[in-house]
């Protein structure tokens, strides 16, 4: 095998001029130049650059004589192997004789057909081309030479045609289809060209990264037209906000971002974020319908002092994130906090990524309470991280970020696999523990999967509870959610809607998922001792269940006086830190043989306890 470097050597040191064109199957003189050697731009006096992408008649000088230039069409059209010498000119319009030869190509592989294009430069002009008269000459030849009139002229209409669709095609791969603006192509060759001229002392520059907030919300309630429509108006917002120094570009989806240059004064920059938050405040209406989609915007500043200028676009996204955790719809510089937490945050996604390899994910257990009996009637069951570094991590730490990353699922699976077990080893010992209840996720409730998972886990679904978040099932309540609901119902699980009272259900809605057990959320039993009005509400809650004949379950339970309230209005079940907090099932287990499974001694008498029996 000859080695790469002397076949690199042949390229170069080669004297004469070589060249490849890709050609026209159907017309051999139809052609566009993909490679020439260095010889090849000396003689022609073209760069590499001019003559990559041309057209073949860009060889062809105007000092050429007509003949010899119908000849080349003849030969080439009808893909000849053939040599002439001609008079041409170079680049610079210079005249000099050349011998020009063309050898055909084809690739076996792609049925691609090549031209093989060499040029040796002549030092006089040759005798046989100085007696040769112009072609055509004579009266006969003026059919042929009609018939090559023709040809020229379907062949520079030919051209104009492709110079024109190279036109587009150039265009087309620096814009944007649907709105015209600078496509990520051309985004990331500006984006190198602006950092190159920081580094050579040019000015700084600011990136915006701009993305819609209810994006998907337009698509889904008004159609993929009103999403395309709603596209197009945002980049005729961003080119009215922005001026001939700034790029504007979309980079898919509903993602755009414009690059400006630093000025004199931070309002060049804060003042345009402001602009663009505010203009997407605006309502967008379609046929019609009007519907509301906010935008996010993250900024982070380039500048000659930054060890690594190409950052700055992960900055901009650091910044856009961070504006939508604090609420969307407004905008946030880059800081370096944000840098340290979006470090942090990278590490926590790789711990996660390792925690559900090796099930680092253990469950813990809050007792809930027989209001009637003071016995443990359930446990919840929370998940906790017992990670090798940090120790126990509560939820708060990493659902969040588990979420985004979309492995709630796999927890979720891990925590539940761990049950069976551990009701086991609390029957083995003779413990009691009547159920256990454990809150699903919305992806979890909507997978087709979780029932089977439930059937093969070994668990006795007479003692399981599943919790669902009420602003879970008020998104999430589609045929597939009814589907699980009512084959969880079938299996004998009982179903409970948590945290009630912190969304937006209605009676409506109850009657929709048909819960057995209403849990009031602790905001609202928080109060009752001291404040008659929420006294009232948490009553009235209480009504709603009843009457649908769910048990309710008061949450937030921390002392002995929340307790006693709690029950005294008609909570059938109390749960809280004044019965302990979540605690392993070894805890639990020794608890629960300590005391016999008795958690609180209900008081028939509590001072205060007849202010509110008006409500109960």
């Amino acid at each position: 095998m000859i080695p790469a470097q002397i076949l690199d050597q042949i390229t170069d040191k080669c004297t004469e001029g070589l060249a490849l064109a890709l050609a026209c199957d159907e017309d051999g003189a139809i052609m566009e130049l993909q490679w020439c050697n260095s010889a090849f731009t000396r003689i022609t006096g073209y760069g590499f650059d001019e003559i990559v992408g041309q057209r073949g008649t860009i060889l062809i000088g105007s000092s050429m004589d007509q003949g010899d230039h119908l000849i080349i069409i003849e030969k080439l059209m009808n893909w000849e192997h053939f040599s002439v010498k001609v008079r041409n000119n170079r680049r610079n319009g210079e005249q000099y004789w050349q011998k020009m030869s063309w050898v055909p190509l084809s690739d076996a592989q792609t049925g691609n057909r090549w031209w093989l294009c060499s040029l040796v430069e002549l030092e006089d002009q040759p005798r046989e081309t100085a007696r040769r008269r112009p072609y055509p000459a004579v009266e006969p030849d003026q059919a042929q030479f009609a018939d090559f009139a023709e040809k020229i002229k379907r062949l520079e209409k030919e051209n104009a045609r492709l110079h024109e669709l190279a036109k587009i095609v150039a265009k087309e791969s620096n814009e944007d289809a649907l709105t015209g603006l600078s496509n990520r192509r051309h985004f990331e060759i500006e984006l190198k060209s602006w950092i190159s001229d920081l580094k050579q002392g040019g000015r700084d520059f600011a990136v915006f990264y701009i993305d819609l907030d209810r994006f998907k919300s337009v698509n889904d309630t008004l159609g993929h037209d009103a999403g395309d429509r709603l596209l197009i108006s945002v980049a005729g917002m961003l080119r009215r906000l922005t001026d001939g120094r700034d790029l504007v570009a979309r980079l898919g989806g509903d993602e755009f971002v414009v690059l400006r240059p630093l000025g004199d004064s931070a309002l060049n920059i804060s003042g345009l974020a402001d602009a663009i938050v505010q203009e997407m405040h605006a309502p967008f209406a379609f046929e019609g319908k009007s519907t509301f989609c906010s935008a996010s915007v993250g900024v982070a500043i380039a500048n000659a002092r930054m060890e690594i200028p190409e950052q700055v676009v992960a900055d901009a996204d650091i910044a856009l994130y961070h504006a939508k955790s604090q609420g969307k719809g407004r905008w946030s510089f880059f800081t370096e906090e944000m840098h340290a937490e979006a470090i942090a945050t990278k590490r926590l996604v790789s711990d996660l990524l390792v925690a559900c390899e090796k099930r680092e994910f253990v469950p813990h257990f809050q007792p809930l309470i027989d209001a009637a009996t003071g016995r443990i009637a359930s446990a919840e069951v929370l998940v906790r991280w017992a990670h090798p570094r940090l120790g126990l991590l509560p939820p708060s730490a990493f659902l969040e970020t588990a979420a985004s990353m979309g492995i709630l699922k796999r927890i979720d699976e891990i925590t539940f696999a761990a049950l069976p077990d551990i009701l086991a080893s609390f029957d083995k010992a003779g413990v009691e523990l009547p159920r256990l209840s454990i809150n699903i996720s919305a992806g979890r409730l909507a997978d087709p999967t979780f029932i089977h998972d439930i059937k093969s886990s070994g668990m006795d679904p007479q003692r399981l509870t599943i919790e669902i978040l009420e602003s879970v099932y008020l998104e999430r309540i589609g045929d597939v959610v009814q589907w699980t609901l009512g084959e969880l119902r079938a299996l004998g699980v009982t179903i409970a809607l948590d945290d009630f009272g912190t969304g937006h259900a209605s009676v409506q809605g109850l009657l929709k998922i048909k819960p057995a057990v209403l849990k009031i959320d602790r905001q609202f039993i928080q109060p009752i001792v001291e404040d008659e009005t929420a006294r009232a509400l948490v009553a009235s809650i209480i009504g709603i269940g009843k009457s649908l004949g769910m048990s309710i379950v008061a949450e937030g339970v921390e002392t002995e006086n929340h307790a006693q309230f709690a029950s005294a209005m008609g909570c059938d079940y109390l749960q809280g830190f004044h019965f302990g907090k979540p605690m392993c099932a070894d805890d639990l287990q020794q608890r629960l043989a300590e005391t016999g499974g008795a958690f609180w001694h209900p008081g028939t008498e509590h001072a205060g306890l007849g202010r509110i029996q008006r409500f109960s």
